[in-house]
């Protein structure tokens, strides 16, 4: 029921038959109608001032910045602001991410050329950076 009431049409069906967030096609807003919708209320929100996940994006290597390459699309297509951009000397200014200002809506996600934007949990990537 939540894939169906996701109005931004993030949600997919995954083996199985459960739902999944695939950012390749937009962003969460943050509307809960998923929430509202969840049949066996496996979704759930503490409250507004909680944060309804943990999913943060970080910027890789493969991003046109590091090539010398002037783009700023993830900037422009954050909501929060938590992607800026950083002049350097003799070069194209870089991306920096504000993580305790990223919500992991995705919306820089499926405008970036390169793929160079990466979502998912913060223990995912605390656990890559132990590794």
């Amino acid at each position: 029921a939540c894939i169906e009431a996701c109005p931004t049409t993030i949600l997919v069906r995954t083996d199985g038959g459960f739902p999944s967030v695939d950012f390749s096609r937009g962003e969460c807003t943050f509307c809960a109608q998923c929430v509202a919708s969840c049949e066996p209320h496996a979704l759930a929100r503490a409250t507004e001032l909680v944060p309804p996940w943990t999913l943060r994006a970080r910027i890789a290597e493969t991003c046109l910045a590091e090539a010398g390459v002037e783009c700023r699309i993830c900037g422009e297509n954050c909501p929060t602001g938590a992607i800026r951009f950083r002049p350097r000397l003799g070069g194209v200014a870089q991306p920096q991410l504000d993580v305790a200002a990223c919500t992991g809506c995705g919306a820089c996600f499926a405008p970036c050329p390169t793929r160079a934007i990466v979502v998912k949990a913060e223990i995912d990537f605390q656990l890559e950076n132990e590794q």
